[in-house]
């Protein structure tokens, strides 16, 4: 069977010659004529009234996140000084050994004298011992916890692939169509969102499968798979797997990839202005296939170690102007926040009134950020901890960051700008929200827009390498495990990189999109259905730090001070 596919995808390589011997638009009307059925379903919208229609997948997305905010009792509330403490490493000995063999009532910090810490810190956690192969010294921790990666370098990874495009341009456009009232919606998705990335990222660490290597394979094929088997759904969960997989393949090639390598390939023609050469995008693509080449056959500890370098360099960068900007103009916040709180329950005028802005406002906050899509639980499964819910803990922060401060920071910059600059009319809907992101900046911070643009590249790369990870791990799913099979993906994940900046393809890259919204179906099926195994590991993690802080609480030393 395995090699039957992967005879199906050889065959279909030709195609790609075909794409250079044609123009795309050719391509495009094709495509769409073949695959137009399956992206309109995805993105349905149902007509609730003559003036506003909402997409089916919205509702799906939301009504989960929902759902999982109210089960687990509002853990995108209570879970977030855990998770700030999780995230800086104040739990780090538990999840090597677990809570009871170090703090329980004959634990090691219990019954040790540790005055003399160093030759303890020796024999507990072993010879100090050199940096090899493409191990960090730094986030090696003890063999007796599986995974690859430390939980910010998965945090990072994983906000690498939401933090990006939709975070400049997705949330100008929102403000376009639904006024700026549409932040507020936008901020009620982000909270909401917290709770669904806590639930499928503990999942992703519980039914992971590790390699003899030591290499991680998870995600929702995972979960979906052995999750509903343990629920005497083997077959129904299997079903949900394979579709899951498909269709994260197809969104890393498109969404995850050829999107963000065109987008890229633009803003540098435009930056360098190279638009009359024809050529200019395929060399930016095959200068972008080969960074992207040296970092993704590294695996995920070298995207992790690109990743958490370059996320929060952009992040701190564009977080930085924003506070600038709203430094500059510190009188006019309030305004700003008094204009977004009236339009969120007003609507202002805008088509669609409350309704209208408030599906434009979580449309792209739960778009923006993924939660519910399952992408994430991918990345965040490569963490090296024994405590699943501990993970989920750390993912609850990822919409927070994108949606919550990012995504809001550029909202309050386009609504307090645009007071005087007057460069968007509030209902009116604009295609480029680059272009309305960079004049907002350049108001106030002159040619900025040549760092947002450098920005926008950075983040279409960051992007990109850790959706080859998503879509890897979907590809090692369907047709095995093993070099040959990895490098089959990725030598493609590299040629649709050069396509991508090449070429013009909205259909393929629209098909591309309604697949990642497509994976929102199995997951939030598998999710809810696995709801109380969630709530069981949330409980073991709680009590495995009740235990740590009543021991040293008794007088117990703390161990993460001798390592």
């Amino acid at each position: 069977m395995k090699k039957y596919l992967l005879s199906l995808f050889a065959i279909s390589l030709p195609f790609l010659n075909f794409a250079q011997e044609t123009t795309s638009e050719k391509i495009d009307r094709v495509f769409k004529d073949y695959t137009g059925w399956f992206v309109d379903g995805i993105f349905y919208e149902i007509p609730f009234s003559e003036t506003y229609q909402i997409p089916w997948v919205l509702i799906v997305l939301v009504g989960g996140a929902m759902y999982f905010t109210v089960y687990f009792k509002f853990i995108n509330i209570t879970g977030f000084r855990t998770a700030i403490k999780v995230v800086r490493g104040q739990y780090e000995d538990i999840e090597k050994h677990g809570a009871d063999q170090l703090y329980g009532d004959d634990g090691i910090a219990v019954t040790a004298n540790l005055d003399d810490n160093k030759p303890q810190a020796d024999t507990l956690y072993g010879d100090s011992t050199p940096n090899e192969g493409e191990d960090l010294i730094e986030t090696i921790r003890d063999e007796g916890a599986d995974g690859e990666v430390s939980h910010f370098q998965a945090l990072t990874a994983a906000l690498s692939a939401t933090v990006g495009l939709g975070n400049i341009a997705g949330v100008a456009v929102a403000l376009s169509i639904g006024g700026p009232g549409a932040t507020f919606w936008m901020i009620v998705a982000g909270l909401l969102g917290m709770a669904s990335k806590f639930a499928e990222c503990t999942l992703g660490v519980k039914y992971r499968d590790v390699g003899e290597d030591g290499t991680v394979y998870g995600g929702p094929m995972y979960y979906l798979t052995k999750g509903l088997k343990s629920k005497g759904m083997g077959g129904f969960g299997k079903v949900l797997a394979v579709l899951f997989a498909i269709f994260v393949i197809g969104g890393s090639f498109g969404g995850g990839n050829m999107f963000q390598a065109n987008q890229a390939a633009a803003q540098f023609v435009k930056l360098f202005d190279l638009e009359a050469s024809d050529n200019a995008g395929l060399y930016f693509g095959l200068v972008m296939a080969v960074l992207v080449a040296v970092v993704i056959i590294g695996g995920i500890k070298r995207i992790a170690k690109v990743t958490e370098k370059i996320v929060p360099f952009m992040a701190g960068i564009y977080v930085l102007a924003a506070l600038i900007i709203l430094g500059a103009n510190f009188s006019l916040i309030d305004d700003a926040f008094g204009l977004i709180y009236d339009g969120a329950f007003t609507g202002l005028g805008i088509a669609g009134g409350l309704v209208g802005v408030m599906i434009q406002g979580i449309r792209r906050g739960a778009f923006s950020n993924e939660a519910g899509v399952g992408s994430a639980a991918i990345a965040h499964s490569a963490v090296r901890t024994k405590y699943p819910a501990s993970e989920g803990i750390v993912a609850l922060l990822e919409p927070f960051v994108d949606t919550v401060v990012i995504c809001t920071m550029t909202a309050l910059v386009i609504v307090i700008t645009n007071f005087d600059g007057g460069f968007m009319e509030y209902g009116v809907e604009i295609t480029e929200g680059v272009e309305i992101t960079a004049s907002a900046f350049d108001s106030v911070i002159p040619h900025f827009s040549i760092i947002l643009t450098i920005a926008v590249i950075l983040f279409a790369f960051s992007t990109m390498i850790s959706w080859s990870y998503y879509g890897m791990q979907g590809w090692v799913f369907l047709f095995g495990k093993g070099k040959l099979t990895d490098l089959a993906y990725k030598i493609l994940f590299l040629v649709f990189v050069v396509v991508g900046a090449s070429i013009s393809l909205g259909a393929v890259i629209d098909f591309s999109d309604a697949m990642i919204f497509a994976m929102v179906v199995p997951n939030i099926i598998g999710v809810v259905l696995l709801s109380p195994i969630i709530k069981k590991e949330l409980s073991k993690y709680y009590r495995a730090i009740t235990v740590k802080e009543e021991a040293i609480d008794d007088g117990a030393d703390d161990l993460n001070e001798v390592l």
